[in-house]
C-alpha cells in the first residue's frame, strides 16, 4: 500500500462501510480538532466512542467518554488515532487486539512500522488524513465551501 497516495475508492469504501469509531485522544476542549471531528462524524451518523484515559466516564457531545479502548462493549470498526506518530505503535496493537478493522492516523500522524504491523494482521490503515476532511471531500460537501474538492460528479454521495 503506498501511503502517500490513496485511492479515492479506497478511502470512500472505508468511510461508506464504517459505523463504529473509537477516537483514541478525544479532547474535552472545543477548540482542539478531535472535538471539530468528532462532532462532524457524529452529525453525519457515525457511532463514536470517544477515548481519554485522563476523562474516562465523562460525558463528550452525549458520548460517553472511555478510558480505555478496552472498555468498548461493541465491534469497532476505526480506530481514529489523534495522538502522536509513537504513540501509534501501541493505539494500533490495541486496535489489532480488539479487533478493529482501520487504523486511521490524523493529520500529521505517521507510523510506517504500525501501518505494517495493521496490514500484516489484515486492516486497513489511513495515514496523515482526516476523516472529517475526507467526507467532506469525497462527499462533495466541502465544495459548498469553495474548496476544490478534485471529485467530479452529477451523482449525490451515498456516504
Amino acid at each position: 500500500m503506498n501511503h502517500d497516495d490513496y485511492s479515492e475508492k479506497y478511502l470512500s469504501d472505508i468511510l461508506s462501510s464504517m459505523k463504529t469509531v473509537a477516537m483514541v485522544g478525544a479532547s474535552m476542549n472545543k477548540t482542539r480538532p478531535s472535538y471539530f471531528v468528532l462532532k462532524y462524524l457524529l452529525a453525519k451518523g457515525y457511532d463514536m466512542v470517544p477515548i481519554n484515559p485522563g476523562h474516562g466516564g465523562k460525558t463528550l457531545l452525549d458520548q460517553t467518554i472511555e478510558a480505555s479502548i478496552f472498555n468498548i462493549e461493541k465491534p469497532i470498526d476505526v480506530v481514529d488515532v489523534f495522538r502522536n506518530s509513537e504513540a501509534a505503535m501501541q493505539v494500533t496493537r490495541d486496535a489489532i487486539e480488539v479487533g478493529a478493522k482501520v487504523v486511521w492516523m490524523q493529520l500529521g500522524v505517521r507510523n510506517d512500522e504500525a501501518a505494517t504491523l495493521a496490514e500484516d494482521a489484515g486492516l486497513k490503515v489511513v495515514m496523515n488524513r482526516c476523516p472529517k476532511i475526507e467526507y467532506g471531500r469525497l462527499s462533495g460537501e466541502i465544495g459548498w465551501m469553495g474548496v476544490n474538492s478534485r471529485v467530479i460528479s452529477a451523482v449525490r454521495s451515498k456516504m
